[in-house]
């Protein structure tokens, strides 16, 4: 046992990416319980350390032949995506230059900082998921994974999202919630019976309260 936590999943690099990664699924997961300003303030903050702290894991091979689970829905993702979509507003869509398709394109292309946050949440949550309840075996892939996915997707998600982000808090620009959830929101009609969620809460409790 003493020999298992010296495994590469339980360093402290890992252990503090874990942290923040947790803090960052909080703030989407509870984005329509805060104002849009606490929102945007705390991603400013999240952001940056994420990125930091991402790069800092360590490197690793896989173990197992079969892929490691995957636990975040597509109800989850579109319950994600419609929160921080409600909770932007306005904001939510900015000009985006490191796009693949740009050098094809004769015209800005617009980025979503909900859609970037959905696909980061994503790699994030089915991470803190297996790091949660999986073995040693199931936490390592999970971790070559996620660093994999780092490089080749949701970094540069992460840090074109925050430049939008510091926008909004650099302009300071009036970030009172424009409307509440109300009938034209999606959230409400999003099918939830299958989610991480719902599956999660009876064996973890509540882990956010």
């Amino acid at each position: 046992m003493e020999d298992q936590f010296e495994h590469v999943v339980y360093s402290k690099n890992v252990i503090e990416f874990v942290t923040v990664a947790n803090e960052f699924c909080l703030l989407l997961e509870t984005s329509s319980k805060i104002s849009k300003l606490e929102f945007v303030e705390t991603a400013q903050k999240l952001l940056p350390l994420l990125y930091l702290k991402a790069s800092m894991l360590p490197s690793n091979e896989n173990e197992l032949e079969d892929e490691v689970e995957k636990f975040v829905t597509e109800s989850d993702w579109e319950f994600i995506h419609s929160s921080v979509k409600n909770k932007m507003g306005a904001h939510d869509e900015f000009l985006e230059v490191f796009e693949n398709d740009m050098e094809y394109s004769d015209s800005p292309l617009v980025a979503s900082v909900s859609e970037n946050f959905a696909d980061i949440y994503q790699d994030l949550k089915d991470f803190i998921t297996s790091y949660k309840i999986g073995t040693v075996e199931v936490m390592n892939d999970s971790l070559w994974d996620l660093n994999n996915h780092f490089y080749e997707y949701w970094g540069q998600k992460l840090v074109n999202s925050l430049r939008a982000i510091h926008k909004l808090a650099a302009d300071k620009m009036n970030l009172d919630d424009e409307s509440s959830l109300g009938a034209d929101s999606d959230i409400d009609n999003i099918d939830m019976s299958g989610s991480i969620f719902s599956q999660r809460q009876r064996e973890w409790g509540e882990d956010n309260e």
